[in-house]
């Protein structure tokens, strides 16, 4: 392997130091860190609609062009931290197992390194009901 785009491949990191490019999976069937790289237009290219928990480690969001707004689920559960708008340069660690979930500011680049083992997904709406 000597090259690899990284906006349509992610890069596997396995135990033992091997390096394998793939295809992006984020639907938590990856058990090794996964590095990957997207371009977002819209909150759709970020399932904006959606809170995110990794179970298995921390995961890094950086942003090389663009903005986006990084959004936490209160501890509590109930409700949600204020955003963190992140710029080119800006990286974010969102703490294991926190339910997170990004909004576009303007179409972004983005890279994100965690490990997907467990990921999982819950829609917006569903936990905001009854809050308002």
């Amino acid at each position: 392997m000597t090259h690899v785009d990284l906006f349509e491949f992610a890069l596997r990191l396995a135990d033992g130091g091997r390096i394998d490019a793939g295809e992006r999976r984020m639907d938590g069937a990856t058990t090794g860190w996964q590095v990957s790289a997207f371009h977002a237009e819209t909150d759709a290219d970020l399932h904006a609609d959606h809170w995110e928990m990794h179970p298995a480690s921390d995961e890094v969001v950086c942003v090389w062009t663009g903005a986006v707004r990084m959004i936490l689920r209160a501890e509590d559960g109930v409700g949600e931290e204020p955003p963190v708008t992140l710029r080119p340069g800006a990286a974010f660690v969102v703490p294991q197992g926190r339910w997170h979930r990004l909004e576009l500011g303007a179409p972004a680049d983005l890279m994100s390194i965690g490990r997907r083992l467990g990921t999982r997904l819950e829609r917006h709406a569903e936990t905001m009901r009854g809050q308002a």
